[in-house]
């Protein structure tokens, strides 16, 4: 029998005796103050939940037991009081002892899981973050004759157990004292916590109080009876103010019964970004979870702010945020078809203040509508868009034009706007957030509307032409004024149209641009790259420079006999029509006017000089 053999017959034969892990609890606390929690003030609501859960115990075995929870800070540390369902010393030892184990666990307690709200065992761990000692006094109402237990532990680790004589706690129920580390006096003081008793637990469903003062709001606002809905608009309007700090334009309720979910989302009275992440205050059985859940509700609804209590979420490790599964992603569904039927109800029955909504939050509204056509047909005749009508509602404008156009980009709607006007094309600017996607989807909810994106060619179509003879006539202007715009990629034409003020416009789509941008790469790449771009040309329309035949200083140009100031006029012309249409300036069109500008100058002044 070789060695191997022989060394796995004795493993066999012989097993070694198992070995524990040893752990270093400040460690531990560190962990958790710097990785698992989000500030020290939860050791505070681990007090309260360990108090409830310890309650609802009590109330499993004898409903009628009292409920109190009753916080004492004093002398620099804190004291926590419950009636719940108090430990034994059997008890103490296999819970309170062992890191990880919860009370939640033991045994004459699983009926009651459900009204838990701890589910990680984590516990009295937790006050470590603030606390050096930590003592505990208990008596079981489980097991009426056991005396009082007292367990106290230090931060290092250490602890002791005894048991105390019947008149050291006469009643069950638990009470824990809490002395603070250096540094972490300031989380004990009264007022801290009084503020965090009154965050964390004003909807617990049991008497919380720090000393006098009773700290739960019951029944929660929204739950409350008022004399009439403006009654209960203005009180949920308070509510909002103290915890978000701002007056809402309306509040939302919030029903999920089959989720267990009451609440409000109160809408935000100034516009916010579809990029910033809402956050909302979520209660698990009325204890605060958090006030930073991000993923509650669908991304369009981000115009509003929610504050709801739920018993079937489920919280993270740490209990500051909620797992993502799919209850959470039902109960985003839900809340996200809520907000829609308000919607829907202001639109039927309430259009003032939908239209007061619609004035701040239209953004929220057009992204909802983008993926739900039925939403985009109620609002429809609420949207506004930019058009050259004003700002209308797509139906009104689809009412007066027969095909509606529109621009994919801001610029090129700045382009054409006025001019398309005046020639009787109606005109949308799709440029801003979504708007294009809604204009595509017009026909799919207004069966019969025809939409086409305008394009440069659509407008100098609908531009007066010039008499043939007159052109013929200025055939050689042209020819100097295409020449000179030629190497920017730029064709010239001669229309005539109103208004007669503007004498040039730039005309020019997202394919003309593309090619524009093409053309420039290709001249400064290298032979091998100048190869590829040049194999990539494209056959789409250049962009155009339209002369205004009516305006009267493009007649006077047009009659100019001398070439050179002909090509410095309409590089002059030029660079005033991509400033008329608000188009960013390529390096070459900045050059452009500032040569443009240098040359009509030393033109005006040539006479004078030479006197």
């Amino acid at each position: 029998m070789d060695s191997q053999t022989s060394e796995s017959s004795q493993s066999a034969q012989s097993p070694l005796p198992p070995h524990t892990f040893q752990v270093d609890l400040r460690g531990l606390v560190d962990l958790l103050s710097h990785h698992l929690y989000s500030s020290p003030k939860v050791y505070l609501r681990e007090l309260l939940q360990n108090a409830v859960d310890a309650v609802t115990a009590r109330r499993a075995l004898a409903p009628d037991a009292p409920a109190l929870v009753r916080l004492h800070p004093a002398d620099g540390g804190l004291r926590v009081e419950d009636s719940g369902i108090g430990l034994t010393e059997s008890d103490v030892h296999e819970l309170l002892a062992t890191i990880g184990r919860s009370s939640k666990r033991a045994e004459g307690l699983q009926e009651a899981r459900s009204g838990f709200l701890g589910q990680f065992g984590i516990g009295l761990l937790a006050c470590f973050v603030v606390a050096e000692r930590i003592r505990v006094v208990s008596r079981s109402a489980r097991t009426p004759n056991a005396p009082p237990v007292e367990w106290t532990a230090r931060d290092d680790g250490s602890y002791t157990v005894r048991t105390l004589p019947g008149t050291a706690r006469p009643e069950p129920g638990t009470t824990v004292q809490l002395t603070p580390r250096p540094g972490a006096a300031e989380w004990l003081a009264p007022e801290r916590v009084r503020a965090l008793a009154r965050d964390f637990g004003a909807l617990l469903p049991y008497d919380v109080r720090v000393g006098e003062e009773r700290i739960t709001e019951l029944p929660a606002p929204w739950d409350r009876p008022y004399p009439s809905p403006g009654a209960r608009r203005a009180a949920l309007a308070r509510h909002c103010h103290g915890l978000f700090g701002f007056t809402p334009l309306d509040s939302i309720d919030l029903d999920v019964p089959l989720a267990g979910i009451r609440g409000v989302a109160h809408v935000l009275p100034s516009a916010v970004s579809p990029a910033q992440r809402a956050t909302h205050r979520v209660h698990l059985k009325g204890m605060l979870l958090t006030e930073r859940a991000e993923q509650l509700l669908p991304d369009w609804a981000f115009f509003v702010r929610c504050v709801l209590d739920t018993d079937s979420l489920r919280p993270t490790a740490s209990r500051e945020s909620l797992y993502e599964d799919e209850t959470l992603a039902a109960v985003r569904e839900a809340l996200g078809e809520r907000i829609r039927d308000w919607l829907t109800g202001l639109a039927a029955g309430d259009p003032e203040r939908l239209a007061a909504f619609l004035a701040v939050h239209h953004l929220g509204v057009k992204s909802l509508a983008r993926h739900d056509h039925e939403m985009l047909r109620t609002m429809l005749p609420w949207l506004p868009f930019e058009t050259t009508d004003g700002q209308v509602s797509l139906a009104e404008f689809a009412r007066r034009h027969p095909v509606v156009h529109f621009t994919r980009g801001v610029e090129e709607y700045r382009q054409v706007a006025a001019i398309a006007s005046a020639q009787g094309v109606g005109v949308v600017n799709g440029g801003y957030t979504y708007d294009s996607e809604l204009i595509g989807a017009l026909p799919s909810v207004r069966p019969g509307t025809v939409v086409a994106e305008l394009d440069a060619d659509t407008v100098t179509a609908h531009l007066d032409g010039v008499d043939p003879g007159v052109e013929l006539l200025l055939t050689g202007f042209l020819a100097a004024a295409r020449a000179k715009l030629d190497p920017l990629g730029c064709d010239v034409v001669l229309r005539a149209f109103h208004p007669l003020s503007v004498p040039a416009l730039h005309l020019d789509d997202r394919s003309a641009r593309h090619e524009q941008a093409r053309a420039a790469a290709e001249e400064q790449a290298d032979d091998l790259w100048a190869g590829i771009l040049g194999s990539l040309r494209g056959g789409a329309p250049r962009a155009r420079l339209v002369l205004n035949h009516l305006n009267p200083l493009i007649r006077r140009v047009s009659s100019l006999d001398d070439a050179e100031l002909i090509g410095t006029a309409v590089e002059s012309l030029y660079g005033q029509a991509l400033l008329m249409a608000q188009r960013p300036l390529r390096p070459t069109d900045s050059a452009l006017l500032n040569r443009a500008f240098i040359d009509l100058l030393e033109w005006a002044t040539r006479g004078t000089a030479d006197d």
